[in-house]
C-alpha cells in the first residue's frame, strides 16, 4: 500500500494495513488514524512511537507481553504471526541445534522470571549469536531499563515491519 492510500484510508483499512507493525496490539494503529495525514513512513513511525510513549506503564508491558518469546514454544509449534516468524527465520532461530533450544529455553526462563515479560530484540538486526550474547547481558538490567530497552527494540521492529508494507 502507498503512504497516500494509507492516508486516505478509512479506520478498518488502514488498521488492517499497519495493525501488525506492533505486535499483537492494533491499539496502536487505530489511535494513530486519528493522526492523519503522515508526510512520511518516518513521521507515521514516530507517531506510533509517540503514541507508545505516551500510553500507561500497564499498556507498555501489555505491548511487550504481545511479543512471542524468541525460540520459544510458540516458534516450534507454528504459531507465530507470520511477521515474527520471518524475522526469527532471518536470525537464524529456525536451524538451532537441540543444544541451543534448550540453552534458549533457560534465558527465556530467567528473563520470564527476572522482568515478567518476554525478552525482546530486533531479530532483522541480529543472528541467533548475538540475540544469545544481548539476552545474557540484559538479564543484568533492572526492571525499568529493561523495559524502556524492550520498547526501544519494538520501535525498531516495527519501523522494519512499516517499511515492508508501506510504499512512498
Amino acid at each position: 500500500m502507498t503512504l497516500d492510500r494509507l492516508n486516505a484510508a478509512d479506520r478498518e483499512t488502514f488498521v488492517n494495513a499497519i495493525g501488525f507493525a506492533f505486535e499483537n496490539s492494533p491499539w496502536i494503529a487505530e489511535a494513530a488514524w486519528e493522526h492523519r495525514p503522515f508526510a512520511s513512513l518516518a513521521v507515521l513511525h514516530s507517531s506510533m512511537v509517540s503514541l507508545v510513549t505516551a500510553a500507561s506503564s500497564e499498556r507498555q508491558i501489555a505491548l511487550i507481553v504481545a511479543h512471542p518469546d524468541l525460540a520459544g514454544h510458540l516458534a516450534r509449534a507454528g504459531w507465530l504471526t507470520s511477521a515474527s516468524a520471518t524475522e526469527q527465520d532471518h536470525a537464524g532461530l529456525d536451524q538451532l541445534t537441540a543444544d541451543e533450544l534448550v540453552h534458549f529455553d533457560r534465558l527465556n526462563s530467567a528473563y520470564h522470571t527476572r522482568f515478567g515479560f518476554p525478552f525482546v530484540i530486533c531479530a532483522r538486526e541480529n543472528n541467533k549469536a548475538s540475540i544469545i550474547a544481548a539476552l545474557e547481558e540484559r538479564l543484568t538490567n533492572d526492571r525499568e531499563a529493561e523495559s524502556a530497552m524492550a520498547l526501544a527494540e519494538i520501535a525498531k521492529i516495527a519501523r522494519l515491519r512499516l517499511a515492508g508494507a508501506i510504499t512512498a
